[in-house]
């Protein structure tokens, strides 16, 4: 047991304990004595990894302050508790952050340079892509692993500052040779299963990042435009068709009109066709349910492809594919090859490598001066897709990619998907709707390949035929037992290395998997699966996955797709999720908004408990309003953990002498209430509301301190009263209790007094169980409003709380009176009062207060 300070204090307590807990082995996951309790003494937690590139931000501690009390808690309630940490290395953000970070891009035809020391380190400032060095692919993945692990030692300081307890030897990256032999071995199974197919089609496609985007990485943002009326020519010569537009610049790549079936203005032309303006191209006039008849002029050209309804068009209706837009975001050189008149062919000429901004620019001037631009409307906002990462709007170009099926188009595998969402429990329950709607409403298989770097390859390869071109019915496999691989510098079996890149030999893959596709195993990457069968069966499937409400839609739909395709099972039982952190204007706190709060400066400011105590005040799935400037609720927190330690040290002063009883009325009533306590405590983390826990705890201790303490600290001082056992029996044995109930949430302050008085740490003891006490908490109750009534009295007198009273009248209701006989002599102790006598009242009040002269 430690000395109590003179003058207990928050500042250091961080580092203290942190080296404390990590020499001890306190978080340390007991795989021994797990495996003697079985699956059923196992708290298993899927953690989720941030990504590591740049910085954490507020929502991290307040999202990993609410696993970390759950955490807490089942470790108090004898679980061995497996919490690892994960770090997120792989995929688009880490890649822009080294582009800037080092001032390179990714050249992969360049040779790798084994002394390449980059230009810059440090910089914050974003580089164009033509002032960034270009390096070599495997200069660029040594950058990119360089940084990140700095990145984490970073990360992993804020945590330890925060005292969140995970298990620090269970760190995993999704980028090490474990993770991708474990994403690797899982996708050759998706393939060996028909889950898994590769297809040329459409794609949402980031031109700044070079790469396919999933549908579940996408968000809507308001971009500013305009209606361009456009006049297209009935091929019979009897008039135009005025179509409105907001993609002038994707006339080139028109292949139809399209109309609702039920508008009389347009059913006469369905089957017809009519000429584009500038380019004198036949198109058909179609009909189809999509088509918006209120929407412009109620006709829309269909164009291979402006957004994701025309890709509905084009497949529905079979219509060809005219892509112009290439993967740089600029029109391709060569015009569509129906576009042959001299003036279609002059017109494309002069958009040929034009970024669409250039090219909009230059069709609207043309037709301005062909006399087939109608008008142009007012600007207006409208919602555009754009990768959740990314600057610029997403285009759509034909890519060949690689999908896992969702269930977008296999009703049985969709309804498997909700029926198991439906089986766990969702905390608030209202998330398990958001799953279900994001599950019911896709509208595409999930696209699992990037063209990028840094990430996990796909582990395959493709024969090539006698011309040197790839064959892609017939792609190459690896041997599990030889995972990890890279096709681009593996083998594939059968082969040799002078074959790669020749006629009859083999080609690689080099795309990566999309960091989705890694992170969805994050259960298989932690618990051993397929490398640790024993560690895999006593933490899966795990009991609680912990997350953001806006991952919902991505990290845990693909998790419990990986596993419905692996296990035919729920990935967890439970679901915890948090909400979203708002700034002083109830806007979403996010880093494109430029609103985001770090965490450090705050937690060395105020301290970690006080910053736990502000997460631990919101529920699940309810957001919070963070004011840097004026944090209310982590001053509070501070309070509270600073009231913690001065109250333990107040309370151990008092000698529990052996042999020690209850035996006042009033003690035992303040147990007996402090037993109602721990009961609703006990319920509320049951069912993961910590901040109902929080609120019934942190009620009764102020209570414990402003009243009890109050009442029976002159007894608890005077061993020559014989009730002074019983006072400090009571106050040791509610000090123990409160910190226990206090310890999820205000970790270190309670650590520091637990250890003045006990052995072991606070977070690895017992959580309190309700006693069997016979107190009544109405006695508790009913003297502590008297309390209030002789402090306001004496207060409205302009006395001194110290002040004798020689005479005092106190009125309380009926059902009261014999409650505060019961602790008469605690209640005149404590009041200075010399004669104290009773009258029923409605409430309890002081009637009449006599205060000697001093």
């Amino acid at each position: 047991m430690a000395e109590i300070p003179d003058k207990p204090a928050l500042e250091g307590l961080e580092d203290k304990w942190d080296v404390a807990w990590n020499a001890a082995g306190t978080y340390r996951f007991d795989r021994a004595r797990a495996a003697a309790a079985g699956r059923g003494g196992v708290y298993s937690i899927d953690t989720p990894p941030p990504t590591a590139s740049g910085s954490l931000h507020i929502g991290h501690v307040f999202s990993f302050t609410h696993t970390d009390i759950t955490a807490r808690y089942e470790r108090m309630r004898g679980k061995a508790v497996f919490y690892p940490m994960g770090w997120d290395d792989n995929g688009l953000p880490t890649e822009r952050r080294v582009q800037n970070y080092y001032g390179v891009r990714c050249d992969p035809s360049l040779p790798y340079d084994a002394s390449f020391t980059p230009p810059f380190e440090g910089t914050t400032k974003t580089i164009k892509p033509a002032d960034q060095v270009p390096v070599s692919r495997r200069n660029f993945i040594e950058l990119c692993e360089r940084l990140t692990v700095e990145d984490e030692k970073q990360f992993e300081a804020v945590f330890r500052q925060l005292g969140l307890s995970v298990d620090w030897d269970q760190t995993y990256r999704t980028i090490s040779d474990d993770t991708i032999r474990t994403s690797q071995l899982a996708f050759l199974r998706n393939i060996e299963r028909g889950e898994a197919y590769q297809a040329l089609a459409p794609t949402l496609w980031d031109v700044d990042f070079r790469s396919a985007i999933a549908q579940a990485e996408l968000e809507d943002r308001d971009q500013q435009a305009s209606y361009h009326r456009i006049a297209f020519h009935k091929s019979d010569g009897s008039g135009d068709v005025h179509i409105e537009t907001t993609r002038p610049e994707l006339l080139p790549a028109c292949v139809a009109l399209v109309a609702h079936p039920d508008d009389e203005r347009y059913r006469p032309l369905f089957g017809s066709t009519v000429r584009t303006p500038l380019f004198d191209v036949e198109v058909p006039v179609l009909p189809h349910p999509l088509a918006q008849p209120d929407k412009g002029s109620g006709i829309a050209m269909i164009c291979t492809f402006g957004d994701v309804t025309d890709i509905i068009w084009w497949r529905e209706l079979d219509l060809p594919n005219r892509t112009i837009l290439g993967k740089d975001g600029r029109l391709v050189a060569e015009a569509p090859d129906v576009i042959v008149s001299d003036r279609g062919t002059a017109a494309y000429a002069e958009l040929a490598g034009k970024t669409v901004f250039s090219a909009k620019k230059a069709v609207v001037e043309q037709l301005e001066a062909s006399g087939e631009l109608m008008s142009v409307s007012a600007p207006f906002t409208h919602p555009v897709k754009f990768f959740e990462k990314g600057d610029r709007p997403l285009e759509i170009v034909s890519t060949r990619q690689w999908y896992i099926r969702n269930g977008a188009r296999d009703e049985s595998l969709r309804e498997r998907l909700i029926a198991f969402g439906r089986e766990m429990s969702w905390h608030p329950d209202f998330m398990r709707v958001r799953y279900e709607n994001w599950t019911g409403g896709l509208t595409g298989d999930w696209l699992v390949s990037r063209q990028r770097f840094f990430g996990v390859p796909i582990p395959v390869w493709y024969g090539l035929d006698a011309e040197g071109e790839r064959d892609y019915s017939r792609v190459l496999t690896p041997d599990p037992q030889s995972l990890p691989v890279d096709p681009t510098i593996d083998v594939p079996t059968g082969f040799t290395e002078d074959q790669r890149g020749m006629p009859g030999g083999f080609d690689a893959e080099r795309d990566i998997f999309d960091t989705w596709a890694t992170s969805s195993l994050t259960p298989q990457l932690v618990g051993g699966w397929e490398r640790d069968p024993e560690l895999w069966d006593l933490v899966s499937p795990f009991d609680l996955r912990p997350q953001g409400q806006d991952i919902i839609r991505t990290w845990l739909f693909s998790t419990m797709l990986r596993s419905v395709l692996e296990d035919d099972r729920a990935p967890w039982t439970d679901a915890a999720i948090s909400g979203f952190i708002v700034d002083s204007d109830r806007k979403k706190m996010s880093k494109s908004k430029g609103n985001v709060v770090t965490p450090a400066d705050i937690l060395s400011r105020h301290g970690s408990d006080a910053v736990r105590y502000w997460a631990a005040s919101s529920r699940l799935g309810a957001d919070a309003a963070f004011d840097p400037q004026n944090p209310t609720q982590v001053k509070i927190g501070r309070r509270l953990a600073i009231k913690i330690l001065n109250a333990a040290k107040f309370v151990l002063s008092f000698p529990v002498p052996d042999g020690a009883q209850i035996t006042h009325a009033l003690d035992a009533s303040m147990l007996a209430t402090l037993d109602v306590v721990v009961a609703e405590a006990t319920r509320a983390l049951d069912a993961y509301d910590h901040a109902r826990a929080l609120e019934v705890t942190e009620s009764f201790f102020w209570t414990f301190c402003d009243d009890y303490l109050e009442l029976v600290k002159e007894r608890a001082y005077d061993r020559t009263d014989v009730g002074q056992p019983s006072a400090a029996l009571a106050l040791r044995t509610a000090l123990s209790t409160l910190l226990r109930l206090l310890a999820p949430v205000v970790s270190f302050a309670t650590e520091e007094a637990w250890s003045w008085f006990e052995d072991g740490s606070i977070h690895t003891s017992a959580w309190p169980e309700t006693g069997d006490g016979d107190g009544d908490p109405a006695v508790l109750a009913a003297v502590g409003a008297a309390l209030i009534g002789i402090r306001r009295a004496k207060t409205e007198a302009k006395a001194s709380q110290k002040t004798p009273v020689t005479r005092l009248v106190l009125g309380a209701p009926a059902d009261r009176l014999e409650a505060l006989r019961l602790a008469e002599g605690d209640l005149k102790a404590v009041g200075r009062i010399e004669d104290l006598t009773y009258v029923e009242a409605t409430e309890t009040t002081v009637v009449e207060i006599e205060l000697r002269e001093v």
